[in-house]
């Protein structure tokens, strides 16, 4: 094999080809670095002396089936400036690794459509090579994303381990990219996205996120100009939970047995928008059994329409008769959601100033918990948060 091919092939440059060397299942390639280019690799001064060599055996692009072996014997250099004993530096391969930049670079385009398992099975190497390769390329591209241009943002958790253990998400609403993940939950877990925002200078114009007491004084006080907007999809489940909460109330307060048997499987009929006909029957045979059920049923297909308006003026109206019809249905479950919405109705209906929700956040929500059940967990922390970061490039597909 010639310089050329070496250079090509395995982008092995400055190294002079010795032989080769064929053996079962690989071929071993012989390189040796030329005496008249040696420097000291800690203050780069030519004034050195060789004291002895060290064999050394690396990893590079595969031949077909075969493994690939470059083997070089690395000089050992004194250097007469600083006084130290040193090798030389090796141009194709990082320090400290046994195999190429090219292998390197070989791994992370498989990675791309196999998981890290099919790679080390495939090329022959450890799981735990395959990731470092990974999370050094993830570290380097993704550790740090630019905050500069960020103007819309939305604040969601994810839980990832049992025990209440999460993960606080923050995402850009325009590129769809996740720009932090931290650890936790609440106030705490925004503290290093806040320092590393001062420092880029973004100017953040919105910012979505759901009712919790820790988010809204961490956005008041980091953020004080942002347009606060509380997230739809957050407020409807609260309200959902709600309705669950007076269906069972409802079932263990009803003494008749026919009465009692229709709030039996309505569940998800009663929290959707759209219900098959066979659904449609069996909710409609327990609403006019259940007036408070009727009633609450109702006011959900009501507060569906507050963010169908067209515009803020609007909107509040439909806010202010929606709290008085839920506090004169006498429903302790509408009163308590009504209370709810009296206390939050500036965030709610800042909406129409800024409108943005949080879906594409809840959206890559799934993709993470796709990813976490692909990988059967991860024993890294530092890892899964960078798979995170990158997780914008991830595409998933049935495969059939």
């Amino acid at each position: 094999m010639s310089a050329t091919l070496l250079y090509h092939m395995h982008g092995i440059r400055g190294y002079t080809f010795l032989r080769q060397n064929f053996i079962p299942g690989g071929v071993e390639f012989f390189i040796a670095a030329p005496a008249d280019k040696f420097v000291c690799p800690n203050c780069g001064s030519t004034e050195v002396w060789q004291k002895g060599t060290k064999q050394r055996r690396f990893r590079s692009l595969p031949l077909g089936r075969k493994t690939t072996t470059i083997v070089l014997e690395v000089p050992r250099v004194y250097c007469h400036d600083c006084h130290k004993t040193q090798q030389v530096k090796i141009h194709f391969a990082e320090e400290h690794k046994r195999y190429t930049r090219f292998y390197e670079r070989h791994v992370l385009d498989l990675l791309l459509s196999m998981t890290c398992q099919d790679v080390a099975e495939h090329l022959g190497l450890s799981w735990d090579t395959v990731r470092d390769i990974e999370k050094r390329r993830l570290s380097r591209d993704f550790a740090k994303p630019p905050l500069k241009d960020v103007a819309h943002i939305a604040i969601d958790e994810i839980a990832v381990k049992k025990g209440h253990r999460y993960l606080t998400i923050v995402m850009d609403l325009h590129s769809g990219r996740v720009i932090f993940v931290g650890d936790g939950k609440g106030a705490e877990a925004l503290v290093p996205f806040w320092r590393r925002l001062k420092k880029s200078r973004a100017k953040i114009v919105a910012v979505c996120s759901d009712m919790s007491p820790a988010y809204t004084s961490a956005i008041r006080n980091h953020l004080p100009e942002a347009i606060h907007v509380f997230d739809r999809f957050h407020l409807m489940k609260l309200f959902n939970e709600k309705l669950t909460g007076l269906r069972r109330r409802l079932y263990g307060e009803t003494k008749d047995k026919e009465a009692k048997e229709t709030l039996k499987g309505i569940r998800f009929a009663l929290l959707k928008r759209a219900v098959t006909e066979s659904e449609s029957e069996k909710l409609e045979r327990a609403l006019s059994l259940h007036a408070d059920l009727a009633v609450a049923h109702a006011l959900k297909e009501q507060l569906a329409e507050l963010w169908e308006q067209e515009d803020e003026e609007s909107a509040f109206a439909c806010l202010v008769e929606w709290i008085s019809d839920a506090e004169w249905s006498e429903i302790v479950e509408m009163k308590a959601f009504a209370k709810t919405l009296r206390r939050y109705w500036p965030e709610i209906l800042n909406f129409y100033g800024c409108e943005i929700t949080s879906g594409p956040l809840e959206g890559l929500n799934n993709k993470i918990k796709t990813l976490k059940r692909q990988s059967y967990g991860f024993r890294d922390q530092e890892y899964f948060k960078l798979k995170i970061l990158a997780i914008h490039r991830s595409r998933y597909a049935l495969v059939g």
